[in-house]
């Protein structure tokens, strides 16, 4: 009887990821930018991994930079992008209430290739954070408002009340920064209907 072949899984030597791959396929509006992005980024020697459902590249194990799209626009976002220098003055915050993360934003190829140097300016210095250990000093649980028709659930359902209490300090802050993003009420109000058997499990909004 022949012998099977052993077959052995390599990397691809351009660093992609197999498991990551559906997602620039699925692209319509900006494929041609993401799969100019996906280039640059991993020509700085990150590892490419899927997470919340887009690529994210990290440093030992440590999420550097990731990629996401938009209706207006695809980004580059960097998870602890408010610890860079920012020489360029072109690090956005998404909204007033992320603390960490800052996205470079693109609405055409040429933008990012004219951008290419810079942006792998701004990716090695991301990893050099990651290779010095510093951290971001987030604000305490406290300090976040809370939307009001969470307040009112809370109000409403003591046994949602407790297991919202309950959850460790990120998980709150994730569902209070989320919650509050939408601009309309009725959202605020799906988000938290959709999320509440997740509180009531002790699960994040992520998980």
């Amino acid at each position: 009887m022949a012998k099977k072949k052993k077959i052995i899984e390599r990397d691809s030597p351009s660093g992609m990821n197999p498991k990551v791959d559906w997602y620039f396929r699925k692209a319509k509006k900006w494929k041609g930018e993401l799969e100019k992005l996906r280039a640059i980024v991993l020509d700085c020697h990150l590892t490419e991994e899927l997470k919340w459902g887009v690529p994210v590249y990290t440093f030992e194990k440590h999420n550097v930079v990731l990629i996401h799209d938009f209706k207006e626009y695809c980004a580059l976002l960097f998870v602890k992008g408010v610890l860079l220098k920012d020489a360029e003055g072109i690090l956005i915050q998404q909204t007033k209430n992320v603390q960490a993360g800052r996205q470079i934003r693109f609405t055409n190829v040429g933008e990012i290739v004219e951008m290419e140097p810079i942006l792998k300016a701004y990716i090695r210095e991301a990893i050099e954070v990651e290779k010095a250990g510093l951290k971001v000093v987030h604000k305490e649980t406290s300090e976040y408002p809370v939307p009001v028709e969470l307040q009112k659930k809370l109000d409403e359902i003591p046994r949602f009340k407790k297991a919202f209490n309950a959850l460790t300090p990120g998980r709150q802050r994730g569902y209070l920064f989320y919650f509050a993003q939408p601009k309309l009420s009725k959202t605020r109000e799906a988000r938290i209907e959709k999320y509440m058997p997740h509180i009531l499990e002790g699960k994040g909004w992520n998980d």
